[in-house]
């Protein structure tokens, strides 16, 4: 994604909820699933389409996962306005860590956006 990415008002990303899911698959160097819930909302006045996708999670060890993508869960969202794209993924850790990103969308006439993740922790609970 080499063009540059303006954000558009109205166009958000909001953390609906955290959960972590201890039965869930891991890997071994990465143990402790959490699953997000996120909604993609469009509150501006343009057609936009979610064509990718950036994480960076930064672990309590200093370690520092990012995860890149076209898309969003294999999909590529198109929200009219006042439309939304809820769903759900997942972040597996071994420290206690903090997720932020951001969605790239762009509208019909090409114009490219960045839509911000707010960060969120995924703190492990104490009895882990």
């Amino acid at each position: 994604m080499n063009q540059h990415f303006k954000e558009l008002q109205g166009l958000e990303a909001c953390v609906d909820d955290v959960v972590y899911m201890p039965g869930a698959t891991a890997p071994p160097d990465r143990p402790f699933p959490f699953v997000y819930y996120i909604t993609i909302r469009n509150r501006s006045r343009k057609t936009v389409t979610v064509i990718g996708r950036k994480w960076v999670v930064t672990q309590k060890n200093g370690e520092v996962i990012v995860v890149e993508g076209d898309g969003v869960v294999g999909q590529f969202p198109r929200l009219e306005p006042g439309g939304e794209f809820p769903y759900n993924s997942s972040h597996t850790v071994s420290h206690d860590s903090r997720a932020e990103g951001a969605y790239f969308a762009r509208d019909d006439d090409g114009t490219c956006y960045v839509i911000p993740i707010p960060p969120f922790d995924l703190d492990l609970p104490a009895w882990v």
